[in-house]
């Protein structure tokens, strides 16, 4: 079965709410390091193992604070194995990025992944290392049983998951809040309503990275999940629903509320389509901010610290995506998959670090991030901030899956075709839903074939 089946989603909503960040008052100090307290592989270097004079390469998507936090997390396996590591930051294009290294024969040793889909497809390609003689004891141990079913591809498993991330978080300037006079909103309507009333007051409501084209489909799976609820959620992934159906025009005609107003946007529709992630959140938090809200994950609070001078907690807040027509408490989340693309002890070693408690809070402590590891202590993470998001992943009365992650690459995750192209569309011209929508049904139709 393949991993981005429906019946995959499901069972995340089921078992999801429980592993994001339960810590369980556990040393995670204790719990990496001591093979005895675990039960499982020894994290690398935690009982001596020598790689030195190994070279290693690890590849992702992140840049900026997200690199320099995971290349953190590196430097003390470095430390403790004598490795040599190398980052190499693939950008957004991940799939066409390891797609050729993959094809001249030399692919990083291990690479962390966005989309399950990339890894189902790369799982089928026989492009990826089985992994269950690595970590299988440790992700049993580590892991609730959800993350071993979204890692394996026809019941093998392939994928450690190394980082999740709740993707309904809006972020605020809270001066620009203060001085308008407004709260944070609860609904779609009060969320127009500060808009306005923000703009009355000066300040640009919304800062959208449209650039990336991910950002958008974030939004548009939000939006859905709250207009059309789970079942039609559920469909949509699977394609059981086309892309034409009136649910997804009734998303998108909410979404037109805030992409159809100009003057809403920094820099309006193309300056939007100009602006990356990190330069939407940077906008929110400069001196003076181009505007007062930015949306996207838990991992903002990564940039906000890592590139503005803004301090969370108190220049810096979120408030949970709005509720529409009365929807309940609803998360889409995501996360990050590590995969081994040779069979080399580097790589294998590099592997069973990231399974431990150790591994993420090394990231935990330094913010932007959250751990699927259970035994993660809550204490790793650095701030009431970090911790709330944590807890509206864990209590949301729905939850699912990003969409677009579990589509078919070239449809869900692949810059400048699919999805990602065709919101970059939509928020240029957000008045012609039929159009578009028929676009989407095209790619998707070519895609599931």
């Amino acid at each position: 079965m393949r991993l981005r089946s429906v019946w995959a989603v499901l069972f995340v909503a089921l078992s999801l709410l429980a592993a994001a960040c339960a810590g369980g008052g556990t040393d995670t100090t204790a719990d990496a390091s001591d093979p005895a307290a675990t039960g499982s592989e020894p994290a690398a270097g935690a009982t001596g193992e020598d790689l030195s004079g190994q070279t290693i390469e690890a590849a992702a998507v992140w840049t900026g604070a997200e690199q320099e936090s995971f290349e953190a997390v590196l430097a003390q396996f470095e430390e403790q194995t004598g490795a040599d590591v190398t980052f190499t930051s693939t950008g957004d294009d991940v799939a066409a990025v390891l797609g050729t290294r993959i094809e001249g024969g030399e692919p990083p040793d291990v690479a962390i992944l966005p989309q399950p889909g990339l890894l189902a497809d790369l799982a089928e390609q026989d492009a990826l290392q089985p992994i269950e003689d690595v970590v299988g004891s440790l992700v049993d141990e580590n892991y609730a049983p959800v993350w071993r079913e979204l890692g394996s591809v026809d019941g093998e498993l392939y994928g450690l998951w190394f980082k999740a991330a709740n993707k309904s978080t809006m972020w605020f300037n809270t001066a620009s809040f203060t001085d308008a006079g407004v709260t944070p909103p609860a609904t779609w309507e009060e969320l127009q309503s500060n808009a306005e009333t923000l703009l009355a007051s000066g300040v640009t409501p919304f800062s959208v990275g449209g650039a990336d084209g991910w950002t958008l489909t974030d939004w548009f799976e939000n939006v859905y999940l709250r207009t059309a609820g789970a079942e039609q959620y559920d469909k949509l992934i699977a394609h059981e629903i086309p892309w034409t159906d009136d649910s997804v025009k009734t998303a998108l005609e909410r979404l037109a509320e805030v992409f159809g107003e100009e003057d809403w946007i920094a820099g309006g529709a193309s300056g939007a389509l100009q602006t990356d992630f990190p330069t939407s959140v940077t906008q929110v938090y400069g001196d003076p901010n181009d505007a007062a809200i930015v949306y996207e994950g838990d991992f903002v609070a990564g940039v906000i610290s890592g590139e503005t001078e803004a301090e969370l907690g108190t220049d810096a807040d979120f408030f949970e995506f709005p509720a529409i027509d009365g929807s309940p408490s609803a998360v889409v989340g995501a996360g990050d998959v590590a995969v081994l693309l040779k069979d080399s002890p580097g790589g294998q070693a590099l592997l069973r670090y990231l399974a431990t408690p150790e591994a993420a809070a090394v990231w935990a402590g330094r913010g932007g991030y959250t751990s699927p590891n259970k035994n993660v202590d809550a204490s790793a993470y650095p701030d009431e901030i970090s911790a709330r998001s944590a807890e509206a992943l864990t209590t949301a009365e729905i939850f699912r899956f990003d969409l677009s992650d579990l589509q078919p690459a070239a449809f869900g995750g692949t810059p400048g075709q699919g999805l990602f192209q065709l919101f970059q569309d939509f928020l240029r011209n957000p008045d012609d839903i039929d159009a578009i929508t028929e676009k989407m049904e095209q790619a998707a139709s070519k895609a599931f074939k």
